[in-house]
C-alpha cells in the first residue's frame, strides 16, 4: 500500500525589524503586544545604526529567508550630502526586493507620533522642534528609558483609532511634503 504524503504548508517568512535607536524598539515592542503582531524584534537589530551596518542587518535577515523591515531617520541624510549619497546607494541597492522595506521618517519618528494628533508635513528644523509639538498632544513624552520602557505611552499614542488615523494620514501626505514618514508601510505588511 502506498504512503500517501500530505503538502506541507509553506512557513511564512519570519518579518525582523531593523532599527536606529531605543525610542523605535520601544516603540514597536508595544505595539507588538497591543496588537499581537507578529515579528522579531532583537536588541542586536537595534541601536545607533549606520547605513552600512543596517545593510549588513538587512543581508544577514535576507539570509535566513526572512523580511528586513528598516525604521529610521532620515533628518541627517538631507543635512550631510555624503549620508544622501550612503542612503540612497542603499535605497537603490534593495529597490526591487519585495521582502526589504524601508519605513524611514523626516526629520525622526516622532513626526510618526505627531501623525495620530495631527495632519501636518509641515517643516521641522530637526527632531526637538518635532518632539516641542508632540508634546502639546503627548505631554509626558520623553526619550529616557524610563518612560520608553512603560507601555502606557504607545497606548494613550494609539487610544481612540490613533494609530489608523496616523497610518491613512502618512499614505495621504506622501514624502512630497517637508516632513513625512513610510512608517505606514510596516503595518501594512503586519497585516498581510
Amino acid at each position: 500500500m502506498a504512503r500517501i504524503i500530505g503538502k506541507r504548508k509553506q512557513k511564512k517568512p519570519v518579518i525582523t525589524l531593523i532599527g536606529e535607536g531605543l525610542t523605535e524598539q520601544c516603540y514597536f515592542k508595544h505595539i507588538r503586544t497591543l496588537y499581537g503582531y507578529r515579528y522579531t524584534l532583537k536588541p542586536f537589530f537595534f541601536g545607533t545604526t549606520s547605513l552600512l551596518e543596517m545593510d549588513i542587518k538587512i543581508k544577514k535577515v535576507l539570509e535566513g529567508g526572512g523580511i528586513a523591515i528598516c525604521v529610521f531617520d532620515t533628518d541627517v541624510s538631507q543635512r550631510v550630502e555624503a549620508e544622501k549619497i550612503k542612503l540612497e546607494m542603499l535605497l537603490r541597492k534593495y529597490s526591487n526586493r519585495r521582502n526589504v522595506i524601508f519605513c524611514d521618517s523626516l526629520p525622526s519618528v516622532e513626526y510618526w507620533f505627531l501623525l495620530h494628533f495631527q495632519h501636518t508635513n509641515k517643516y521641522f528644523i530637526d527632531s526637538n522642534a518635532v518632539e516641542k509639538e508632540l508634546k502639546s498632544f503627548l505631554s509626558n513624552y520623553d526619550k529616557k528609558t524610563e518612560f520608553l520602557e512603560k507601555e502606557k505611552w504607545v497606548r494613550d499614542l494609539c487610544a481612540d483609532n490613533k494609530l489608523e488615523i496616523a497610518i491613512q494620514r502618512a499614505k495621504g501626505l506622501g514624502t512630497t511634503g517637508a516632513s513625512n514618514s513610510n512608517i505606514y508601510k510596516a503595518f501594512e505588511k503586519f497585516r498581510e
